[in-house]
């Protein structure tokens, strides 16, 4: 790790503090001994002490001394090796480098690894190399360890190679590879490193060797080692039974768990434990796992897929449940298969809880999976495309989802026909997202063709003719007809309360798009109360971060100012939004939405200024994710336009809607009551601009 270079580094920028600095290989007592009568000679205190104990020697004369003296024992292997050596008195210090980590935690500090572009810089020079994108990746690869960045740089120095064949030959051939290229002052590498603490291991604690097999096999950070062990109980079919007894030996006894953490620790190939979580060096991990033949390979990764498995909670859309995904995510992205139930129980907990653009990550992995193995046609192939094609589009893009989903009917009507559930869903979904990316009249026309064949097929009441029905009432609002809107999830609201129960969140998305469209219809208090009253039910079963619980905080704030109170409409956006660009990102539509409701009840608060300044900031970020045509894009230039006009020129803001006006009669309609809207106010503000001539 370099501990020995930040031991002696420190001693160099702080030289000027000490009158005397020594330093002493204290890796073992004849060694150590040696040294001190070496110190003892130069301190020229042998002949006044017995010269038989250069220890107690150099103590003497240490704590003689007037003046700041420091004392660098080095390569320590355990605290009683050295009790015996440490200077009792004296205006000095002691600075121990160790693999050894159980020191008084006031005491200790641990040496990290070097930061990326730290040690892909030294790679460059090392090896005068100006690949960087290499250099990164070998960097990653190393993990950053400071040993096995000096061993490339020694190899590739005495072979003449370059970081591109190192890295492939490293990828190709790990442990024999880590076992070559000597560092410069250094007699050992990483795998001889490895391999004493190993070795020591299997003598004196075998059951941490079964520990460290086993966490070679999750990810590198945080792995919760008494959770994962806590799930041996429920594990069914282990693959191999020496695996199976020896993890069971680890597992049965908390102390034996423990005892097994405290000698991974002791030499160091495990981080400090955490609430019953270790991280470990990737390359710990890499050659625990390369140096076991290839079958025992698969039977430890079998078993710690296994002990995963066990763990992961069965309920994935159940909140209470979110911690413990939190906590497996990683692991479970490192271990499981992606066709696994446990991967796809990972994926429904992002979906879940709102993290979609990871779901579609994830989502994608599972569907390269299928085809491989399942070919494009089978039913579990196309499931997974209409799941990818969902996150997607809830990940913020909702043209791509929209497409995915064209693509994938064609597919569903050719192998289950029509009128199969499946393609009814497809259809549904494709109508959803194509009114999503700003063409609300064609989805409308297809829910409404859909909801038919719906009724006749599934019945009036069954779950998916609901969300149709949900969607239709959508998109008939966004076509311009909020009160029919509103009625019409009225009408659907106790439904969805009945066959769904009033905590389900189809049920909560119907109440608060009840709101929104009771808003639009012209009773913006009603909609601010009905928000209200909803937030808390959805903070409560949905958690306060979840995406749908934040566009409720955003409308609550829209309805606020619309039901005549600005000033608190702006403020509340302006809590939300910091929220909105950590949860969803700055690009996400959602947030560009926020951005521009705080423009205008920024302006409505009585700031015109801001409110153009604001919206003139955020049009060509919403242009660029969303499009030059979309609806919100074209709403965002009509405001910009009228809050240029009240800022104080009214002729740039004849200009600006002057050019939007004809945008929105070819996108809209020359009778959409946008773009109605934009004609009267290109006549308002072109004579605000005569009168002001």
């Amino acid at each position: 790790m370099g501990k020995t270079s930040v031991a002696v580094e420190y001693a160099h920028r702080f030289q000027h503090e000490y009158g005397l600095i020594w330093q002493v290989a204290a890796g073992d007592a004849a060694t150590l001994t040696a040294e001190f009568a070496e110190l003892a000679s130069l301190l020229r205190v042998r002949e006044l002490i017995d010269r038989s104990d250069p220890v107690a020697q150099v103590h003497a004369a240490l704590a003689a001394r007037p003046d700041q003296w420091l004392l660098v024992l080095d390569n320590v292997t355990a605290p009683e090796s050295i009790r015996r050596s440490l200077p009792p008195a004296g205006r000095g210090h002691v600075l121990i480098s160790t693999q050894y980590a159980h020191w008084p935690a006031t005491q200790a500090v641990e040496v990290p690894v070097l930061e990326q572009a730290v040690a892909s810089r030294f790679l460059q020079v090392s090896a005068q190399d100006t690949d960087t994108d290499t250099a990164d990746a070998l960097a990653a690869e190393l993990g950053s360890l400071p040993l096995a960045l000096e061993q490339a740089a020694a190899y590739i120095q005495a072979t003449g190679g370059s970081l591109r064949r190192y890295l492939d030959l490293l990828r190709e051939q790990r442990v024999e590879l880590l076992s070559r290229g000597r560092p410069w002052g250094y007699d050992k590498h990483v795998v001889s490193t490895w391999g004493l603490a190993f070795q020591e291991l299997g003598r004196t604690d075998p059951q941490a060797i079964t520990l460290l097999r086993l966490l070679a096999c999750y990810a590198a950070e945080a792995i919760p080692i008494r959770l994962l062990l806590s799930g041996y109980e429920r594990v069914r079919e282990w693959g191999d039974a020496h695996v199976q007894r020896s993890i069971e030996a680890l597992a049965v006894s908390p102390l034996a768990g423990d005892e097994a953490v405290a000698a991974l620790r002791r030499h160091s190939l495990i981080g400090p434990p955490l609430e019953g979580r270790a991280s470990i060096h990737r390359l710990v991990q890499a050659i625990t796992v390369d140096q076991l033949p290839s079958a025992q390979r698969g039977h430890w990764r079998a078993a710690a897929a296994a002990l995963l498995d066990a763990v992961l909670p069965e309920e994935p859309k159940q909140r209470h449940n979110w911690a413990t995904f939190t906590t497996l995510l990683a692991h479970a992205r490192a271990t499981l298969p992606p066709e696994s139930s446990g991967f796809q129980k990972a994926v429904a907990y992002l979906n879940a809880s709102g993290d979609y653009a990871t779901a579609m990550i994830l989502q994608r992995q599972v569907l390269d999976s299928y085809l491989q193995r399942l070919g494009p046609d089978h039913p579990l192939t196309l499931t997974a495309r209409s799941e990818l094609a969902r996150w997607t589009g809830r990940a913020g893009d909702p043209m791509g989802a929209a497409k995915q989903y064209a693509a994938l009917l064609r597919t569903r009507e050719q192998v289950l026909g029509d009128e199969h559930p499946e393609t009814l869903t497809d259809q549904a979904d494709l109508a959803y997202w194509t009114g999503q990316a700003g063409d609300p009249v064609t989805a409308r026309e297809q829910l409404a063709a859909l909801l038919t064949v719906q009724e006749r097929v599934q019945g009036p009441e069954h779950p998916h003719t609901l969300t149709t029905r949900a969607h239709l009432a959508r998109f008939t609002g966004r076509t311009g007809d909020a009160a029919a809107a509103r009625d019409q999830y009225a009408a659907l609201v106790p439904l969805r309360e009945r066959a769904l129960g009033p905590e389900h969140r189809h049920t909560l998305t119907s109440r608060a798009e009840l709101a929104y469209w009771t808003g639009r219809a012209g009773d913006p208090a009603a909609a601010r109360d009905q928000y209200a009253a909803l937030l808390p039910l959805r903070e409560r079963v949905q958690g306060p971060e979840h995406p749908s619980v934040l566009i409720a905080r955003a409308e609550l704030a829209f309805f606020t100012g619309q039901a005549g109170d600005p000033v608190a409409a702006r403020d509340q956006l302006a809590a939300l939004l910091p929220v909105q660009e950590r949860v969803q990102g700055p690009e996400h539509p959602h947030t560009l939405a926020t951005r521009s409701n705080l423009a205008t009840w920024t302006g409505q608060a009585g700031d015109a200024v801001t409110a153009r300044d604001q919206l003139a900031a955020l049009l060509p970020l919403r242009q660029r994710v969303q499009g030059a045509e979309h609806p919100e894009t074209l709403t965002d230039r009509a405001d910009l336009a009228r809050w240029t006009g009240r800022a104080g020129d009214p002729a740039a803001a004849r200009n600006q809607l002057a050019a939007l006006l004809p945008l929105r009669e070819r996108v809209q309609g020359p009778d959409h009551p946008s773009t109605l809207a934009t004609r009267e106010n290109l006549l308002h503000w072109a004579k605000a601009a005569d009168r002001s001539r």
